[in-house]
């Protein structure tokens, strides 16, 4: 498995992993993701930033997230102090074809060492109420539960919001 910046050469691939993924969630009561959130011109903005980053399995997108320094306005709900630079993982997806190869790990991964590399001391993330995966996941890779918050952008859900300190 390679971790890699991902390129616009990507896109068609990373739509195609949405519609594999979107209805999954939905089976499974989490509607985090939908037909407008993230879209392609979500998956370009982060490209262009060079903010995006895929793993990529004998040539196949085997996954994607997005590493950034931006954290929602909402994460000092659970306490979290904005004015400390983070990075923060959004838009985490695995391919169900690769799911328990240690893809959604090796991104996280991925954001570790970006973090380092800017002598960031803090990791975040958050995930739906209803994502169970993720929620066994990201004590297993050593992130702290923080606590429950809402996103102004996706009305209606709760997430569930982690850190890891370095």
């Amino acid at each position: 498995m390679m971790i890699r910046p991902a390129t616009t050469d990507d896109l068609s691939a990373l739509l195609k992993l949405l519609k594999c993924i979107v209805p999954l969630m939905r089976e499974a009561g989490n509607f985090q993701w939908d037909d407008h959130y993230p879209n392609k011109a979500v998956f370009s903005q982060d490209i262009a930033k060079n903010q995006l980053w895929v793993a990529d399995i004998d040539g196949q997108l085997a996954g994607v997230a997005a590493l950034t320094e931006d954290q929602e306005p909402e994460y000092a709900q659970v306490g979290f102090d904005l004015s400390q630079r983070a990075i923060v993982t959004h838009r985490l997806a695995v391919d169900p074809a690769f799911r328990g190869q240690g893809v959604a790990a090796a991104l996280l991964a991925q954001a570790e060492t970006i973090a380092l590399e800017r002598n960031i001391a803090y990791l975040r993330i958050d995930t739906n109420s209803e994502n169970q995966i993720t929620q066994r996941l990201f004590p297993k890779l050593g992130y702290t539960y923080a606590g429950e918050i809402t996103l102004g952008f996706r009305p209606g859900l709760r997430f569930l919001a982690y850190e890891k300190k370095l």
